[in-house]
């Protein structure tokens, strides 16, 4: 399951009249821990400023994230679940919150609905929200590529077989 993080950086850029604006931008990071989405932030992030600063780090429950190929904007919706306790029977609610990218509110909320509909259980979609979020980045393995080898550096069973066979100047 995703651990999410809501990184909040900041920088100095320079607008069309030639004066520094400090700008503030949100962005999601799929990591195991908040020293892991700092640092996927710092690799992630081109903002076009050769200096920016993480400002803040937040975990941010998610149950489900919905991506889409077209939707410059992430929403947050809070969908509630009704279940029947087995125990007491009583019903009772469950709230998850999910992120989906889309155009604008009434796309998000078609999204939602398409994205929901095989739910075999009730469920209610209460609030959608517009958030700063402006770029997500999940998860991926090919980031944990290995690192190459340095040049000047050999195997350790080469220097070992080198080191075991005998050289000329060890026959005289």
């Amino acid at each position: 399951m995703a651990s999410w993080y809501l990184g909040k950086i900041r920088y100095q850029k320079e607008d069309e009249a030639g004066s520094l604006k400090t700008t503030n931008e949100a962005y999601l990071v799929d990591a195991v821990s908040y020293t892991e989405s700092e640092a996927r932030l710092y690799s992630q992030i081109v903002t076009g400023a050769s200096d920016f600063s993480v400002m803040s780090i937040s975990k941010m429950r998610l149950a489900d994230l919905f991506t889409y190929e077209t939707g410059e904007q992430w929403f947050k919706v809070k969908v509630i679940y009704f279940s029947v306790d087995e125990r007491s029977g009583k019903e009772k609610k469950v709230v998850n919150y999910m992120l989906i990218n889309a155009d604008g509110i009434h796309q998000a909320l078609e999204r939602m609905t398409d994205s929901l509909k095989t739910m075999l259980i009730p469920y209610e979609i209460t609030d959608i929200n517009l958030t700063p979020i402006l770029d997500v980045f999940p998860y991926s393995a090919d980031e944990e590529q290995e690192e190459e080898i340095p040049a000047n550096l050999r195997p350790l069973s080469e220097v070992l077989a080198e080191r075991s066979t005998p050289t000329s100047e060890d026959n005289q």
